[in-house]
This record gives structure tokens, sequence and C-alpha cells, in this order.
């Protein structure tokens, strides 16, 4: 973890430790007091405003400040934190990611961990229990729909503020975005990790799932349900053992009992967890999502001044275990989230994109008689409209929310298609989990680079293709790269785990590789000079190169491929896919499509498809 338990061990007071010699004396319009902690991405100060305002500060490393991925990491903390802000993000004070010391100032959190209060003063029962699995699981679903999974959630990680609990700790969390595999690699703590974790398999939302079924029991019983001995024992016990869950009460115990499934599939999802706690109905065939109204009555639920009766000692009552009213403000992310983000974010010195405003009221539904469409007929019942997307593409659709051409497209989408205002929304998807969410009702459309030719039709049907892009390569305006076999020979950066490289090879063009992790760290060896040529889609790699600032780079326009991107949803909806088809017709017969083309991508020299693709039939 990166500092959390620094904060919070011990003490409803954050152990402060004195400045160093080359600690910055001030950040923004904080004083700073002393240390909270430090770890491998920076150090975390306290800090104090001229009005007595305190804040945790957290400032990146100085060997990091020169570093892109640093800074990206770092921006997308930033976002993250603000993306849950409407229900439960730790309140961001401030922040400056383009100075030479960049920080983000956060409300500090101040309390006793569960894991203490329960170590100290015995296990909870009945109505405070209650009101902990209501609180945190209120916690999880909205964290989940913010597209975060903590990877962490244990009682160490719930700590009880005098307005109540919050879930903080993210530091080894990760936004779900289009790798589709969080991790792996084995991370969390032992006797609260989910089996897929230890057996290095895919990780996501489920194991959070799993860690607050064994919170649950370590809250109720006093002990972890695998132990907590030796790390062999207990991985070997969650991977093998079933929990004794005889301590929970009978309506709580076959809730946690499901959570804890060894199967990720078969675990509830945090919605279908947050539903049965409330008493709600729940058909998992349709893949309920809370409703905002939903979350708020988690949250009011949770709330209340539960007490421990008065002990002979005289010690007075404790306010037990509660998530605070999250309409209120609950904060459950930490004091910065500490996020580990995994792709582009800000070039060095520009700004982050800018974050989402407070979530204004739900629109009201409209009740109408049924489109013919099941889609639509959300749409109307619900006044909300969820849009898979992949984050951190510049130019496509990078910030929170997510602004470039895709972005611009499923607004269009969304005004067609009647989404009131303030109803759409945006949910990051893996690349390898986008079927998936679509599949499984998590968003109701996909607009994601998603290449209808290489999807599973089995389970998902597509409109469009809202445009028609191309494998190929951004070079340095007048590098005289316009053939393929002018690449050979050339030094052309390949991210990892991509396949246009070989594609180039395949076709007797051999050329010297310059590895890198993402698109980001090309384009900055392209514009230094370090590689001649960097490969991907051409809307992709434009969207990078109209970030470089300091040198001018065009798509030399090879087109080795023609990827036509489509508009993902559920199958069996032809009303939804043709009104969709409609827009993507109206987009190009009036320019729009070339107008959002060229205002994101514009400072890129790049022969943009402005001809209509052929649509699906739907």
């Amino acid at each position: 973890m990166f500092w959390q338990s620094t904060v919070n061990e011990g003490s409803a007071v954050p152990e402060i430790r004195p400045l160093r010699p080359g600690d910055p004396p001030r950040l923004g319009k904080y004083a700073l007091r002393g240390r909270l902690g430090e770890g491998g991405q920076g150090v975390v100060y306290l800090g104090e405003s001229e009005d007595g305002e305190r804040a945790a500060v957290k400032l990146l490393h100085v060997r990091f400040t020169e570093e892109t991925q640093a800074r990206s990491r770092f921006a997308r903390e930033l976002a993250a934190a603000r993306r849950v802000a409407a229900f439960c993000t730790a309140r961001v004070l401030g922040a400056d990611l383009d100075g030479e010391a960049p920080y983000i100032a956060s409300e500090l959190i101040e309390g006793p961990s569960l894991r203490e209060v329960v170590e100290r003063e015995g296990a909870l029962a009945g109505e405070a229990l209650e009101r902990l699995a209501v609180g945190t699981a209120t916690a999880l679903t909205a964290i989940h729909h913010a597209g975060i999974a903590h990877r962490d959630f244990k009682p160490d990680n719930v700590l009880l503020a005098t307005d109540g609990p919050r879930v903080v700790d993210f530091g080894i969390a990760k936004i779900i975005d289009e790798s589709g595999t969080i991790t792996t690699r084995a991370v969390g703590t032992p006797a609260y990790m989910a089996p897929e974790q230890i057996a290095g398999e895919r990780v996501g939302f489920p194991a959070d799932v799993f860690a607050w079924g064994s919170t649950i029991v370590f809250t109720a019983t006093g002990r972890a349900p695998f132990g907590s001995d030796t790390i062999v024992a207990t991985l070997n016990r969650v991977i093998n053992h079933e929990a004794d869950l005889s301590g929970l009460p009978d309506g709580l115990r076959e809730i946690v009992a499901a959570c804890l499934n060894k199967d990720q599939r078969l675990r509830p999802t945090s919605d279908v967890l947050l539903k049965r706690l409330l008493g709600h109905p729940v058909d998992e065939a349709e893949a309920p999502e809370v409703s905002e109204e939903e979350l708020a009555e988690g949250a009011r639920a949770a709330t209340g001044d539960l007490t421990r009766p008065e002990e002979p000692s005289g010690r007075p009552r404790r306010r037990s275990a509660v998530v605070a009213a999250i309409a209120a403000g609950v904060a459950v992310l930490g004091v910065a989230g500490a996020l580990l983000a995994l792709d582009f974010g800000v070039a060095p010195g520009g700004r982050a994109e800018p974050t989402r405003p407070p979530a204004s009221s739900p629109p009201t539904p409209v009740q109408e008689v049924s489109t013919g469409s099941p889609l639509l007929d959300r749409i109307r019942k619900t006044g909300r409209l969820r849009v898979g997307f992949r984050e951190g593409l510049p130019g496509i659709s990078l910030g929170d929310p997510p602004r470039g051409f895709e972005a611009d497209v499923a607004a269009h989408i969304a005004r067609a298609l009647k989404v009131p205002e303030g109803g759409l929304r945006f949910v990051p998807v893996g690349y390898d989990e986008r079927e998936e969410a679509v599949e499984k009702g998590r968003v109701d459309l996909v607009i994601a680079n998603f290449s209808i030719d290489t999807a599973d039709r089995r389970r998902v049907a597509f409109a469009g293709p809202y445009y028609l892009a191309h494998r190929d390569v951004l070079v340095r305006t007048g590098a005289k790269i316009d053939k393929l076999k002018e690449l050979r020979g050339r030094r052309i950066c390949v991210p990892s785990g991509q396949t246009t490289g070989t594609m180039i090879r395949d076709r007797g063009v051999d050329f010297v590789a310059v590895p890198a992790q993402n698109w980001a760290e090309c384009a900055f060896q392209l514009a230094d000079g370090r590689a001649d040529a960097m490969v991907g889609d051409d809307l992709l790699i434009a969207g990078f190169g109209a970030r470089l600032r300091d040198v001018k780079v065009e798509v030399a326009g090879l087109r080795l491929t023609s990827e036509r991107y489509g508009v993902a949803l559920r199958p069996g909806d032809p009303v939804a896919c043709r009104k969709i088809n409609e827009v993507i017709t109206s987009m190009y017969a009036d320019g729009t499509v070339k107008e959002l083309l060229q205002d994101h991508l514009g400072r890129v020299g790049f022969r943009f498809e402005t001809a209509r693709p052929r649509l699906e039939t739907c």
C-alpha cells in the first residue's frame, strides 16, 4: 500500500513526522506542517491553509517529475478521485499538475480503522453490522460505477471517521482500461484476496466483491474467514477451503456465501449485492444496475448514530461502523486515492483534461408507450445512456468526462436517441472486455475503436461503422516516408502488444524496432528523434501526434488495413440499430464528421476518411 497505513494505524490522529531537509515549506495555498507518509510514487504531507483548512498534500517524487508516465499516472489519480465525486470520493481541495512540484491536496481523513475497532472492542452485531454491510456495499457499488477496481478491500481500509466509515487506500487500484486485464500479478492482502488474484488470472470487480464478503466475516466474528497465520496457509485456504460463516446472521450469511464463491463468474455484482441488502427484487438475467436513487437509499440506510451500550467501565459509547450519507458528500477513496493508472493522461507541461462537474439530479424519467426497442425504452425509463469508451486516447477519448472524436460521436448519438441533458454516462471499458460489458448490461453501447470485423458477433450487434480507420505509421513532417518500402531500416516505435510491426515485416520490410510501453512513450520518442515512426490505427496515432507541441507530424497514408469502427449494442434491437445508423448517415452528410476530425486531429497531417463507410444491416 502507498501510505494509508502510516496515516491511520494506532490512532485516530495521523502520525505526523517532521519535515526533512529539501522538503518544500509550501505547496499552493498549503503550508506544510509535517510528513504523513512516503511511498514509491511520492510523499504525503500534512498541509494547512491560512484559514485553518487541513489537507493531505501528495507531492510527486522529484525523480519522476520529468517522466511522462509518472505525470500521467498523477493526472489519472486526480481524474479518478473526481470521477466518483458525486457519491463517494474524498474531496479534492486543490491540485497543480503542471509545475515543477506536481501535487494533489485532498480532504484529510482521520479515524481508526475497522480492524482497530473490532480488535479493541469486539465484533459488530445486529443493526450495527447490517448498517456497515449496506454502507460499504453502497460505497463499493459507486466505485465500480466509476470503472474503478479497488483490489485491496479489507478492514484496514475502512476508516471510521467522525461522520462514518470511508473506504480508503487505492494504492494498488486500477482504472479498468484497454488492456482488459487489470493485473497479472498477485497483489493485495492474502487474507482478503480472491482466488483469481492468487492464481494470476484476470482480476476486476468480482475480486472486490469477494474481499467485501471476507471483510464482513471479520466484522461479524473478529476473524478473517481464511485465517491470517502464514501466507502460504492462508492462500491455500482461500483457493481450496470454504469459509466458516456460522457466526453470521441468517439473512447476511447467504449473501456473503455468494460473494465468497471461488468462481468469480458466479459471484453477484456489487449492484446485485446492494439490491439484495436493500431488500429490492433482483433479476440477474437482466444484469441490473443500481440507480442513483438506490445508491442514495443505501447511504441513508447506512447512517444513524448506532452506539454500543455503555460499558461498566464508564467508557462513553462509540458511534458504530456506518457509512456517512453519500448525498452529503461521503469520501471513500481516501486522501488522494493513490491510483496507479496505465496510460497517457497529459503531455509534460500540458494541462490535465477538465474533470466531470458534480452530477446533477437524475433526469425525470419519461413514461411512454414502448418504442419497440429495449434500448430506447430503457432510456425513456431511466433517462440515461451508458456508453463504454477506451480511456487515455488523446483526440479520441481523453479526460473525465472524455473529450475527443469518439466522445463527440457518442454525444451526437445520445441527443438523437433523446437522452435528457445530463443523462449521458461514459464508462471506461478494457480492450478485451468490450463484448462482455455490452452482453452483461454494464453499458448500453460501446464506442471504443471497436473493429466490427474482429468482434464476437454472437455476443454483440453493431450499428455503423462511424469511421473507417487504417493501420498506418506516424512520422515527422518532411521525413519522406509515404511508401511502405521507405520504412526499411528505419527506427520504428512499436508499443507493447501491438501487431502492426509484425504486419510490416510480413510484407518484406525489415526495420529497427524501438520498444515502448505505450503510444505516449512512442510519441515522445518520435518527437525527440529516437524513433523515425510509430505504428497503430491512424485515428489513434494521429491523436497522440496532436498532443505534441514542438514538432510537426503526419500520418504517412500507408493504409495497411481497413478497420471498421462500429457502435456495439445488444443483439435483437434493430430499431435502435437503425436509429444509430441514421445519426451516422446524417453526420457524414452534413459535414459533422469532417468538422469533428478537424477539431480534434487537425494539427496532424492526416487525410481523413470523409466518405460515409458502408453501414451494417440491422
